[in-house]
């Protein structure tokens, strides 16, 4: 295990350590400002079929917080009136799982924002799925563009992690997503497709999966993909399941948008057939606009 890790992070790591970290975030701050929003003309037919799951709502925390704030948000989210047909869950940093555990709401659930690709051992600076869940986290998210794009993880690396914490009892909430260049080139299903392969190939099951669809040109930047331009993709990844993997997983499992997700956009992605839910960045901070994300279930069954 040790020398997988080893060939798969070297030549990334070593690209990481001979430049300053900025660096990395120049990658997020060059797609804000070349942004641009090609047509959301499908690029091939698909066959858009609802999905039967829960609405699902994720707060991914980052790498944000304190002590103090992060006491302030469970407070607020504690006292929210949340629409009961939701599933919620947080991601916080890992140093405050125990805290927010311990002080949020059981209407919540806790997830990890990543986990070792197998048990726990000689793994500097790693988090392993047992831990995680004797702290009480019931799901983790893996394939984050943060993941893929500056850390360096790679589509067989994030399956891997898929089949181990699913095989130790934890929900994954997939990521899959592309980049500016790759959606302006018409290669954005494409892309999408090979990412979701490397977890249809090695999963045993899609129970305990939510797929998360976060066009990374739109993650922290402010810009959001229109709801025909989600709805387009969730769409096709619905119909890529029904072809490659059962009519039933793709019914079944929950196609979540995320990408600058905040209170005012919400309702209107949430009108869309194929979208069943959110995963949330930096609005998942403030308490009371979470909520309003959560709550935007209302709209989806206005549109239903």
């Amino acid at each position: 295990m040790a020398a997988t890790s080893t060939s798969l992070f070297s030549s990334n790591l070593h690209s990481l350590n001979s430049q300053p970290f900025s660096s990395s975030l120049s990658f997020f701050r060059n797609v804000h400002s070349t942004l641009s929003f090609p047509s959301s003309k499908p690029s091939r037919g698909v066959v858009a079929m609802a999905g039967s799951g829960k609405f699902f709502v994720g707060g991914n925390w980052k790498c944000n917080g304190t002590k103090d704030s992060i006491r302030k948000l469970v407070s607020d989210l504690n006292s929210a009136t949340l629409e009961s047909d939701v599933d919620v869950v947080v991601a916080p940093p890992f140093v405050y799982i125990d805290q927010v555990k311990n002080s949020i709401t059981d209407r919540i659930e806790i997830s990890a924002q990543n986990s070792w690709v197998g048990k726990g051992g000689a793994f500097t600076g790693e988090i392993s799925v047992e831990q995680l869940k004797d702290l009480g986290c019931k799901w983790v998210i893996l394939g984050h563009s943060e993941r893929r794009h500056v850390i360096g993880e790679n589509d067989e690396f994030i399956g891997k992690k898929a089949v181990y914490a699913l095989s130790e009892g934890l929900g994954v909430i997939a990521c899959i997503g592309e980049l500016l260049q790759e959606r302006e080139a018409g290669k954005t299903f494409d892309v999408c497709f090979q990412q979701l392969k490397a977890f249809a190939d090695v999963v045993p099951s899609w129970d305990n999966i939510v797929i998360a669809y976060e066009p990374v040109w739109a993650i922290g930047t402010g810009k959001v993909a229109t709801p025909e331009q989600a709805q387009e993709v969730h769409a096709a990844v619905r119909d890529w399941l029904k072809k490659n993997v059962s009519a039933e997983v793709s019914s079944k499992t929950r196609i979540i948008y995320g990408g600058s997700v905040n209170a005012s956009n919400s309702a209107e992605l949430a009108k869309q057939e194929d979208i069943d839910g959110f995963l949330v960045g930096g609005a998942s901070l403030k308490g009371p606009e979470f909520a309003t994300i959560i709550n935007s279930v209302t709209s989806k069954k206005v549109a239903a």
